[in-house]
């Protein structure tokens, strides 16, 4: 996986936190390193956040770091290791958020295991992060929120100290007022996998998207019609 500079300028300083900590126990083998196509689950995620113009991507690490920091080390990709990743998710959210320095204006949170998300999506989230007054931002198709939220630094500090119900679901809901929707033509925010079903699934999907446009990273809209 090379870097590519993307030709889009973001002004705010943006990050994306890549949850890559958690034991995929349903899935029988290690999420993060499953393959679409030529690249890994990982790859793959790290890459439409690239291509959307957010460069600071970190990943979260836990369980079997030793194979996926070699990785990351070899394509200079920062991680982050979160030693409670048995605690569940938000051990690994709090983790990646403790790094958000107080300059970076907002980050994407993302579990690793949906891959599928359309570059054109982050774009959409971070263009309105840019217009709008709001502080959480959440991709929705066809009125369904998905992933990845885009959230302001300054709940940073708030997050780092939540321990109530719901992990950062329900600390989000908490924030309903400041938080806006953000209309998406793109199915895959709400596509994920837990299980080897899911992967032979989205897999499926993967490979039309190849079909249509020959590219994951900006899929044709015929898939949805």
């Amino acid at each position: 996986m090379t870097r590519q500079t993307s030709p889009i300028v973001i002004p705010h300083k943006i990050a994306a936190l890549v949850l890559a900590a958690g034991l995929s126990s349903r899935m029988s083998e290690f999420k993060p390193l499953l393959k679409f196509g030529a690249k890994t689950v990982v790859e793959r995620v790290i890459e439409v956040f690239w291509h959307a113009g957010v460069d600071d991507v970190r990943v979260v690490v836990g369980h079997r770091d030793h194979e996926l920091i070699p990785i990351l080390r070899q394509r200079n990709i920062r991680w982050i290791k979160n030693n409670r990743y048995q605690e569940g998710m938000l051990s690994s959210v709090k983790a990646g958020v403790a790094s958000i320095e107080q300059d970076i204006d907002g980050f994407f949170v993302t579990p690793v295991d949906i891959p599928l998300v359309r570059t054109s999506t982050i774009t959409a989230l971070v263009d309105t992060f840019q217009k709008s007054g709001k502080l959480i931002f959440y991709p929705n198709f066809m009125g369904r929120r998905g992933h990845p939220p885009l959230i302001s630094t300054q709940y940073r500090d708030e997050i780092l100290v939540w321990g109530k119900p719901g992990g950062l679901k329900g600390f989000l809901r908490q924030k309903e007022a400041l938080a806006m929707d953000v209309n998406v033509e793109d199915k895959c925010i709400l596509l994920d996998m837990d299980t080897p079903e899911d992967y032979q699934r989205l897999l499926e999907i993967f490979e039309g998207l190849q079909h249509f446009s020959g590219s994951l990273i900006e899929p044709s809209d015929k898939q949805w019609n």
